[in-house]
């Protein structure tokens, strides 16, 4: 099976974001999407439906957003690198089976394109409303990936790398952008994106007479048994020991649930992605992600320009959280601003991290529109004055 088929063009060339994520899934070597259409992620499917077919691929339109992700995992236990798309009210009923593939350790890679809530919401409007859904949706303690891209470039570098991730640590991957970077448009040159290399998920090779799926090595990660190879697996959602049979007993189920909790802590170097600016000198820090960074971005430019002396983080991967590297990141600022498009979210990890004097202030906007520079500026000056007036006083 080909695991790589990046569009065959040196030249830039038009995107939208979710064709992106397209060409992504199938150069990370995506051959099989089940999904159900949604705004703002359809296109997502319909570039799938084009492109699955001619890498002897199968795109499949399920009844719903429930059969959609069974059928992605069974197909992934079938062996197939797997994906499906949807946005926020899709994404709340994917959520069941988003756990039993955390609990059964099932590679897939989930798209959620976020627009305004809850329940129907605004369809068309953008929103980052998802935050807390992509970490907790589920049930239990549970481990999970999630990525947020903020330009059409990185949705291409980053879906790949989902696939990579999901593969590699037997996890289930959200990638996570609202629909102003899903509907955005950019010129990109594909080729001059540097690839991962495609990395294969890790299949049992060893003897298939005393074979246990869950059994472990020093990367906390187990081999998967490749249909057909003769190993007799036993799956379920039910808590389970190294045998993969149900068990109940509270040493074991210790042991295994503190193992799979503790996975993804024992990759972050592989997991961990981040950007940021003019951390060195600031004494302000916006950490904002997604389409509100590309509007952060200017803000402490401008600001800076004002004389006020703003940084920016941006965390690529939001969960599990960059904590080391904000609070490196911060570390002499006095006040951390956290703008989002919803009413309060990701700033609750924020607060969680920054330290004791150090303040964190949110800016939110829930009415379907985009943060503003503008409106960044205009903070990030008050609170500059403010702290300048305490410091006189």
């Amino acid at each position: 099976m080909s695991v790589s088929a990046r569009p065959p063009t040196d030249q830039a060339m038009n995107l939208q974001g979710n064709e992106a994520c397209a060409l992504g899934a199938v150069a990370g070597g995506c051959r099989f999407y089940a999904g159900y259409p949604i705004t703002p992620s359809s296109e997502i499917a319909e570039h799938m439906a084009a492109q699955l077919p001619p890498v002897d691929g199968v795109f499949i339109q399920m009844e719903d957003e429930i059969a959609s992700m069974g059928a992605v995992l069974g197909a992934s236990m079938g062996g197939a690198r797997v994906m499906t798309a949807t946005s926020g009210p899709g994404f709340s009923l994917m959520q069941e089976h988003i756990g039993f593939a955390a609990a059964v350790e099932v590679p897939c890679v989930i798209i959620d394109v976020m627009r305004g809530g809850p329940s129907t919401g605004m369809p068309t409007r953008p929103s980052q409303g998802d935050v807390m859904q992509a970490r907790w949706g589920t049930h239990g303690d549970h481990t999970i990936i999630v990525l947020a891209p903020a330009s059409v470039p990185e949705i291409y570098a980053e879906t790949i790398r989902a696939f990579n991730l999901a593969e590699q640590l037997r996890s289930p991957v959200v990638i996570l952008y609202d629909e102003i970077i899903g509907h955005l448009t950019e010129t990109v040159d594909l080729s001059s994106i540097s690839e991962p290399e495609i990395v294969e998920r890790r299949w049992a090779d060893g003897p298939a007479d005393h074979f246990e799926p869950y059994a472990v090595g020093p990367d906390l990660v187990p081999a998967m048994a490749r249909p057909g190879d003769g190993y007799r697996v036993h799956t379920t959602g039910l808590t389970h020991g190294d045998d993969g049979f149900p068990t109940q007993e509270p040493a074991e189920v210790e042991r295994v649930q503190t193992r799979l909790l503790a996975k993804l802590d024992h990759h972050r170097d592989l997991i961990d992605r981040f950007e940021t600016s003019h951390t060195e000198d600031a004494d302000v820090l916006v950490v904002a992600y997604g389409i509100t960074a590309r509007a952060a971005e200017l803000a402490v430019a401008s600001s800076r320009q004002q004389g006020v002396k703003a940084a920016l983080f941006r965390p690529v991967t939001v969960w599990p959280f960059p904590a080391e590297a904000l609070v490196a990141a911060a570390s002499g600022c006095h006040t951390i601003l956290v703008p989002e498009m919803n009413a309060g979210q990701l700033i609750l990890e924020v607060e969680r991290l920054a330290g004791a004097g150090t303040e964190v202030q949110g800016l939110n906007r829930i009415d379907g529109e985009a943060i503003e520079p503008a409106q960044m500026i205009e903070r990030l000056a008050t609170i500059s004055r403010s702290h300048q007036g305490e410091a006189q006083s």
